[in-house]
């Protein structure tokens, strides 16, 4: 009589698990693309499968700022690839957004909870993104009451504008 022993029984599914993570990681590195990949599929003719939103979807972003000063406020339209609208900067913010776009991640993310941020006060000013960008919908509000949230707007400067000892600086 033989007895089956955990051990016996357990390779199969453990080779099952791992050719079924191989299996997921060569589908998902096939499929991820990096923001370079984007410029290098536009101007071919082909479409660019990893940017749904190209072509005449194209990105577009409602950036509504307030209480920056310096004639900074307003409501501004942003369309990337190709870039254009209102917005004083288009090929600088789109520029900003597409280096700081990384999969898996939200661009537009606010601070986690619970984070260490300087006790700093960066200004009263605000401001609400909507649109879309990568293919997802956006609504996004930022402000500079403490680093966290500073540092958060100052990586997209010039989307949002310069402020403070960034004035005129591009990130």
């Amino acid at each position: 009589m033989l007895r089956a022993t955990p051990r016996a029984t357990a390779r199969p599914v453990l080779r099952r698990l791992l050719v079924g993570a191989a299996s997921v990681a060569v589908a998902g590195s096939l499929t991820a693309a990096p923001p370079a990949a984007y410029a290098q599929a536009e101007g071919t003719g082909l479409p660019s499968p990893a940017r749904p939103g190209a072509g005449p979807d194209r990105d577009h972003l409602t950036v509504t700022v307030r209480n920056a000063g310096g004639g900074a406020d307003g409501t501004f339209e942003l369309y990337c690839n190709p870039d254009g609208g209102s917005h004083p900067d288009p090929g600088g913010a789109c520029a900003a957004l597409e280096r700081d776009t990384r999969w898996g991640q939200d661009v537009f993310a606010a601070p986690s909870e619970g984070g260490f941020c300087t006790m700093q006060y960066g200004g009263p000013a605000t401001a609400h993104v909507t649109g879309t960008w990568a293919g997802r919908p956006v609504d996004a509000t930022y402000d500079r009451r403490d680093g966290c949230q500073i540092s958060r707007w100052d990586r997209l400067v010039p989307l949002l504008p310069a402020m403070g000892g960034n004035r005129g600086a591009r990130v």
